[in-house]
């Protein structure tokens, strides 16, 4: 398999651009399932084999796909089968909100159970729960999940823990049932306010996404329509913490500056320097920063999704930083490989005790998942030495060229295909 070879060290000079959501496309694309008629052209797409995997499964059930560089154009009036059962569907979290949409548009579905990073324990209970309440019967047999209703009826849903997954998959599945549906306890994060929008721009009529509360009035039918997809709150993050990680000073461009106003304000915190300018941020850094305390929480908190990274810095920082992990349970498993760099640090439970080091030093590490993929790259820039990071297809499922966007800023990092 291919890796990456960093030579650290180097601070960081110049502007990096941020691509489309990752977490929004890979719900946005299946979402088109629910167009009945027309295409639905949606842009800014990030150029990762998440999204590839998406439409070869859009593919497999008979969308007509085309691309041009980050543009896609869906034709889901050519569906001719309603079972999801790809190796592609199997390898990938996001695949489930073929569920929602699927039983939205046809009340009826076959999805196998989805795969993604092995972060920890990540049930589809809710998801079930919200399919049920409307009135589908829900049943998982032979690995799959079959979903089925005579209709869809609007109703009152509040879910017990808040998921990004099932709030969005529930809401693809009410926009065009009967009636009126109110969600209750929902995640608030941008790619669910991103999917709701692409759901109203088909003519869907969803309001309160971002609020603890969304509420959905069923319409006959969607039609295709033309969408952007917002900019990648955690791509973003990752560049701000890389930047912060090696100094120098990097504007990192095509960012909503709202959506990272909790990393901005750790990275300040530690003793960077931020500044907004419209669409971008520049990171200045200069020093050694100094360890803060952190502690994962749905949107607007800190995001799970950058503890990762953000540890790799914190390893070199000054003093004692604490990292409580309130969302994933298993999201600690590249600590082991920064420990082989010189890291100091102790994991008890969903909590990781790190005392700052002078310096890390070049090894030979891996990629346990896509977001400790991009710690061990960031952990590869600021070592002494040369580090080597494998299994990297995890990194690409979510970074697309991000050799290319490190070099670009003045970063020795090479990948050298196997």
């Amino acid at each position: 398999m291919d890796k990456l070879i960093i030579n650290g060290g180097k601070p960081l000079f110049g502007s990096i651009e941020i691509n489309g959501a990752k977490n929004a496309a890979v719900a946005i694309l299946p979402a088109a399932i629910l167009a009945s008629k027309g295409n639905c052209i949606i842009d800014n797409i990030p150029n990762i084999e998440d999204v590839h995997c998406i439409e070869r499964i859009l593919k497999s059930l008979g969308c007509s796909i085309k691309t041009n560089k980050n543009c896609a154009t869906i034709d889901s009036t050519t569906i001719t089968s309603l079972s999801a059962n790809t190796d592609d569907v199997r390898k990938m979290r996001a695949s489930y909100y073929l569920i929602g949409a699927l039983l939205g548009r046809f009340k009826k579905a076959k999805v196998e159970l989805p795969g993604g990073c092995p972060i920890g324990v990540r049930p589809i209970d809710q998801h079930i729960k919200g399919f049920e309440a409307l009135g589908a019967k829900v049943k998982i047999m032979h690995g799959s999940v079959l979903v089925e209703a005579d209709e869809l009826i609007g109703t009152n849903i509040f879910f017990d823990v808040v998921s990004v997954g099932a709030t969005i998959n529930v809401m693809l599945a009410a926009t065009l049932a009967k009636g009126v549906t109110t969600l209750e306890n929902v995640a608030k994060e941008p790619h669910v306010v991103d999917v709701a929008n692409f759901l109203n721009s088909m003519g869907a009529n969803i309001k309160g996404a971002g609020t603890d509360v969304i509420r959905i009035v069923g319409v006959e039918n969607l039609t295709g329509c033309s969408y952007s997809v917002i900019p990648d709150q955690i791509e973003a993050g990752t560049y701000m913490i890389a930047s912060a990680a090696c100094g120098g000073e990097v504007t990192i461009q095509n960012v909503i500056p709202k959506h990272l106003e909790s990393i901005s304000a750790k990275l300040v915190e530690m003793g960077s320097e931020i500044i907004e300018d419209g669409d971008s941020l520049t990171v200045k850094s200069n020093g050694r920063l100094k360890g803060v305390n952190i502690k994962t929480q749905p949107y607007p908190g800190f995001p799970t999704d950058v503890q990762q990274p953000m540890s790799t810095l914190l390893t070199v920082a000054k003093g004692r930083s604490i990292i409580n992990e309130s969302i994933w349970e298993s999201r600690f498993k590249h600590v082991d490989e920064l420990k082989k760099m010189g890291a100091n640090i102790k994991v008890e439970g969903r909590t990781a005790i790190i005392d700052g080091v002078d310096k890390l030093t070049g090894a030979v590490v891996k990629a346990t998942d896509l977001r400790a993929g991009a710690a061990m790259v960031i952990a590869g820039l600021i070592a002494e030495g040369t580090t080597e990071v494998l299994s990297i297809e995890h990194i690409d499922r979510g970074y697309p060229n991000i050799e290319d966007k490190f070099k670009a800023v003045g970063a020795d990092i090479v990948r050298v295909y196997e």
